[in-house]
């Protein structure tokens, strides 16, 4: 399947990105580098990630970070929608 990212999500991991990099430039490209391996495996597992809490999305928890990837699957594509801590709210 074929990723596409909503201006959103893009902005979301530039500033989870900028932020990081203010306090620890290593973890900060850890934490992006997971992040896009994350994003990679859907292209082949779409389903990977769990029912979202709001309609028609899924969640993929980001292995040992704080991060949740919110996705949903949209005729052959899997549309990145944000990139949220975890301790955020999901919007509606």
């Amino acid at each position: 399947m074929k990723i596409k990212w909503l201006k959103r999500a893009f902005q979301n991991l530039e500033n989870i990105a900028n932020y990081l990099q203010q306090n620890n430039p290593e973890i900060a490209i850890q934490i992006v580098l997971k992040i896009q391996t994350g994003i990679e495996k859907l292209a082949d597992f779409p389903l990977m990630g769990r029912k979202g809490r709001v309609a028609s999305t899924r969640e993929l928890v980001i292995i040992n970070t704080p991060y949740v990837l919110i996705y949903r699957i949209k005729n052959n594509d899997i549309e990145i929608l944000r990139i949220l801590h975890s301790a955020q709210k999901v919007p509606p």
